[in-house]
């Protein structure tokens, strides 16, 4: 179901319509791909910062990654 919407643009959104339109997209077709992408990004930001905080709990995983970053130091040429 299509459901109208009416906005104001600034001059940055306007023009970043006007750079949408110019591939050939309608108005219409370039907003709505503009509001799903970004709706898009925002999840994909959501669901990393959750894995970060999930590995960042875990002990057994930090413990790992300061073994590792240890072992890299001994490993590291004189300098």
């Amino acid at each position: 179901m299509a459901v109208p919407v009416s906005v104001r643009l600034d001059d940055q959104a306007l023009q970043a319509l006007r750079t949408l339109e110019a591939t050939g997209m309608s108005r219409s077709s370039a907003i709505r791909r503009a509001l799903i992408e970004s709706a898009e990004r925002i999840h994909r930001h959501s669901a990393l910062a959750r894995e970060v905080a999930e590995l960042e709990a875990d002990e057994a995983d930090r413990a790992e990654m300061a073994e590792v970053a240890s072992l890299m130091e001994d490993l590291r040429a004189p300098g």
